[in-house]
C-alpha cells in the first residue's frame, strides 16, 4: 500500500472512530448497556493498538485440536518452537515469534504474551516484509476454560486471523459458529488454512475446498483467501508464507482489522438502536398538546369569569342608578379566583382547584398522545426515549400552568369606551328626573300650604316637571337595557381575548415543558443515526 492511500485509510480510520465514540456517548441511557459497553471495549482496544508498533503486524494462528495448527506455525515460521503433541491439552500459553524492526516489547505486554522468540530469516516471509509477529495460541476447543478464554482475547486484539482447520473438522458448526461466523466482517485481514491436504487424495482436494469456501460464504466470509497446505510435506507452505508476507509489506491489516471491528461495533448499535426514524414536532401536534393541557387546568371557567366580570363591571359603570347599588352585593368572579389584578403586580398563584385525578389523567393523556405522535416511526428504544422527555417536567408542569394563567394579563382592568358615556348620560338622565320631582314637590307643597301655584309651562299640553321626570326614567331606563346588551356583547369579546390570551400562555408552558424537551431528544436521535452512519468505514 502507497503511503498515499495507508494515510487516507487512517484518516477514514480516525473519523469512524470519533464518530463511533460518538454514537457511543449519544446511545447512553437509551441503549442498554451491554452493547454500550462492547462498543467501548472496541474504543478501547482501537486507541491501545494505534498507540503501540504501527511496524509490526501481528498473525494469530487460530484452530481447533488435531488440526495441526502449531505444526503448520512450526512450517511458516522456520522453527520447531511451537509445541506439538497429540493429547490435550497442546498449546496452553501463545508464543509470540518476532522479526524485523525493534519496539514490539510493548505491543506484545498489550497482547499479554510472556513466551517471545526471535525469529530466524525465513525465505519468502521475513525479507523486505517489515516487522511480523506470529502468534501461536492455544486450541480454541481446549478443554482448559482459561485456554479458551486467551484465544477469545487474543482474537479481538490481533491484525491478522489465520484459521487453520483440518479434512475431518472443517466443517463443525461448533468452529464456525462460536468462532469464525463471529468474524465474519473481517474478511480483508482472515486467511482460511485447510491444513493436511497430505490426508486427501489428490481427487479429493478441490471438492473439499469448494465445500469450505461455501461454509465461508454462508459465514460471511466469502471473500476470505483460502489455502490449502500440508505442515506435513510443505505442500503450499511457501504460498501461505507469501501471502503472509504480502500482509506484512503493505502494512494495512492494522487499519483494515480496527475497521473492521469499527464496523461490527456500529452494527450491533444499529441492532440495538433499531430501524427507523422519529416524525418530530408537528405544528397540529403543539396545538392538540395545548389544547388538552388547556382543558386540564379549566381556562374555560377563567374565559367565564371574565365575561362575568366584564357584565358585573359594566352594570357598576353604567347601569341605572337607582338600581346598580345593588350590583355591589356581588363579588366580582375573577376576584374569587384570584385573578384581579388590583395594580400592576404579577399574580403567582389563581385560586382554581387544585389538579385533581381528572385533570391529571388529562395532561398525562395529552403528554402521551404528544409523545407518541413526535416519535411515530423511530425505534422502539428511542420511542421510549421522546416519551420519557416529554415527561421529565412532569411533576411541576400542573404548578407552572396555574403560574401561567395567573400571570396572564386579562385585561380585567380596562374598561369599554361606552361605559363613560353611558355612565355621564345616566347620571344626566337621573338629574333631569330628580329635577322634575322636585319640581312638582314644590308645585305640591305650595299648592298644600294655599300659597298661590304659579302655572307650570308646558309642552304639548304635557306639564314639563312631568315630563322632566317620565323623560329621565324612561331614559335611564333605556340607557341600562341597551348596556345590558351590549355589555353582553362586550363580555363575549372580552372572553374570546382571554381565551386566546390563556391558551397562548398554556401554549408557551407547553413548549417549554413539554415540546423542547421533545424536540431536542429527536435532535439527539438524529445524531445519534448521523454519527452512526459515518461510523461505517
Amino acid at each position: 500500500m502507497s503511503r498515499h492511500r495507508q494515510a487516507r485509510a487512517e484518516s477514514s480510520l480516525d473519523r469512524s472512530l470519533v464518530a463511533l465514540n460518538e454514537a457511543r456517548e449519544l446511545g447512553e441511557g437509551r441503549l442498554d448497556d451491554a452493547t454500550l459497553e462492547q462498543v467501548y471495549g472496541v474504543l478501547e482496544r482501537a486507541s491501545s493498538r494505534r498507540s503501540l508498533s504501527a511496524d509490526h503486524t501481528v498473525v494469530g494462528f487460530f484452530g481447533a485440536t488435531g488440526s495441526g495448527k502449531s505444526s503448520l506455525f512450526n512450517a511458516v515460521a522456520g522453527s520447531d518452537a511451537a509445541r506439538v503433541a497429540v493429547r490435550r491439552p497442546t498449546t496452553s500459553e501463545p508464543l509470540a515469534m518476532i522479526w524485523g524492526m525493534p519496539g514490539s516489547a510493548p505491543l506484545l505486554d498489550w497482547l499479554e504474551v510472556a513466551d517471545r522468540r526471535e525469529g530466524t530469516p525465513v525465505p519468502g516471509l521475513t525479507s523486505d516484509a517489515g516487522g511480523l509477529v506470529l502468534l501461536d495460541l492455544p486450541d480454541f476447543d481446549s478443554v482448559q476454560l482459561e485456554n479458551r478464554a486467551i484465544v477469545e482475547r487474543l482474537a479481538g486484539q490481533v491484525d491478522v486471523l489465520v484459521w487453520v482447520v483440518d479434512p475431518q473438522k472443517y466443517a463443525d458448526a461448533a468452529v464456525h459458529n462460536d468462532f469464525i461466523r463471529p468474524f465474519s466482517s473481517h474478511a480483508a485481514v482472515t486467511l482460511v488454512v485447510l491444513n493436511q491436504v497430505d490426508k486427501l487424495a489428490p481427487s479429493e482436494i478441490k471438492p473439499v475446498l469448494d465445500s469450505l469456501a461455501a461454509i465461508l460464504e454462508r459465514d460471511g466470509l466469502g471473500k476470505a483467501q483460502v489455502a490449502a497446505v500440508s505442515a506435513l510435506t510443505g505442500e503450499g507452505v511457501d504460498g501461505l508464507r507469501t501471502r503472509i508476507a504480502a500482509v506484512v509489506k503493505a502494512k494495512a491489516a492494522k487499519s483494515a482489522r480496527l475497521a473492521a471491528d469499527v464496523a461490527v461495533a456500529a452494527q450491533r448499535l444499529a441492532e440495538a438502536s433499531g430501524e427507523g426514524d422519529a416524525a418530530g414536532v408537528h405544528q397540529q401536534d403543539r396545538k392538540q398538546l395545548a389544547a388538552g393541557l388547556a382543558d386540564a387546568v379549566h381556562i374555560e371557567t377563567v374565559v367565564s369569569a371574565v365575561g362575568s366580570s366584564y357584565r358585573l363591571e359594566a352594570t357598576r359603570r353604567t347601569g341605572w342608578p337607582v338600581t346598580r347599588w345593588i350590583s355591589r352585593f356581588r363579588k366580582d368572579p375573577l376576584r374569587r379566583l384570584s385573578l384581579r389584578r388590583e395594580d400592576s403586580s404579577e399574580l403567582n398563584r389563581t385560586s382554581l382547584p387544585p389538579a385533581g385525578a381528572a385533570e391529571l389523567a388529562r395532561i398525562d393523556s395529552s403528554i402521551r398522545g404528544f409523545a407518541d405522535a413526535a416519535s411515530e416511526g423511530a425505534a422502539g428504544p428511542w420511542r421510549a426515549s421522546i416519551r420519557s422527555a416529554a415527561r421529565s417536567n412532569r411533576e411541576v408542569l400542573p404548578d407552572s400552568l396555574d403560574q401561567a394563567v395567573a400571570g396572564t394579563d386579562l385585561k380585567a382592568n380596562t374598561g369599554a369606551w361606552w361605559w363613560p358615556l353611558f355612565a355621564v348620560f345616566q347620571w344626566l338622565a337621573l338629574l333631569v328626573a330628580v329635577g322634575g320631582l322636585l319640581w312638582l314637590g314644590g308645585l305640591a307643597v305650595m299648592g298644600y300650604f294655599q300659597f298661590p301655584v304659579p302655572e307650570t309651562p308646558k309642552v304639548e299640553g304635557w306639564p314639563l316637571p312631568t315630563l322632566m321626570v317620565l323623560a329621565g326614567v324612561v331614559v335611564g331606563i333605556f340607557l341600562a337595557v341597551s348596556s345590558k346588551f351590549l355589555a353582553l356583547a362586550g363580555a363575549k369579546a372580552r372572553a374570546a381575548q382571554a381565551r386566546r390570551r390563556l391558551r397562548e400562555s398554556v401554549a408557551a408552558v407547553s413548549q417549554v415543558l413539554v415540546g423542547e424537551p421533545v424536540e431536542a431528544e429527536i435532535a439527539h436521535y438524529r445524531d445519534f443515526q448521523a454519527a452512526l452512519a459515518a461510523a461505517h468505514p
